[in-house]
């Protein structure tokens, strides 16, 4: 999640090609966050990366194409802070499934937190072929793969089932954030995610 307005560099003109894409995407990745897609053109991206409009266009075709690097960014992200936590747990869905849920509470806690950028988009853009809409989708399905994975780990008799559950449990907390209590988000997924396990194995 973009937590800096604005990059050290965003007043140079002037870097590699890598550092000007670099700059631009993490300048754009921010605006977008906070303000949503839709409120930011690509004459603001420009003025606060600090960069020539040519070399935005030179980087990113079309703003879409801008949009699609953004939310690829933010999968990147998601998916890296994931794969930290499951190295970790290997051998113990249940812990897993509880430390995913715990950094995914803390994020959806930050103060700054203004919801899944994912979602955000899909909400902005009801176009399923856009190109964004097509990166948001494919993070979703990922999320319920992942979470079949540890649902077949935890042997419960409908797995698809079950990762549909905290599917919806998850996002839920994404779109949650502004009426959850400090601290709240946490305990309530875990118990949530506990009682959905138990009810599993009971079918």
């Amino acid at each position: 999640m973009p937590t800096n307005p604005r990059s050290a560099n965003a007043g140079k003109a002037h870097g590699s090609s890598d550092e000007v894409r670099d700059r631009i995407l993490r300048t754009a990745s921010t605006l977008f966050y906070q303000r949503g897609v839709r409120a930011v053109g690509v004459d603001l991206v420009v003025e606060e990366a600090g960069v020539a409009k040519t070399s935005l266009y030179r980087h990113f075709r079309t703003k879409d194409d801008l949009i699609a690097a953004f939310l690829e960014r933010e999968d990147e992200d998601f998916w890296n802070s994931w794969n930290r936590v499951t190295e970790l747990h290997k051998t113990d869905p249940a812990t897993d499934l509880e430390a995913h849920l715990d950094w995914i509470a803390e994020r959806v806690g930050r103060p700054n937190y203004r919801g899944c950028p994912q979602l955000n988009v899909a909400a902005e853009f009801p176009d399923s072929d856009h190109p964004a809409r097509r990166v948001a989708s494919a993070h979703k399905q990922e999320l319920r793969q992942r979470l079949k994975g540890i649902a077949e780990r935890l042997r419960v008799k409908r797995p698809d089932e079950l990762a549909g559950q905290l599917s919806l449990l998850i996002n839920g907390a994404f779109v949650s954030s502004q009426v959850l209590s400090p601290g709240e988000a946490g305990p309530l997924l875990r118990a949530s995610a506990r009682a959905l396990i138990a009810a599993s194995r009971k079918q």
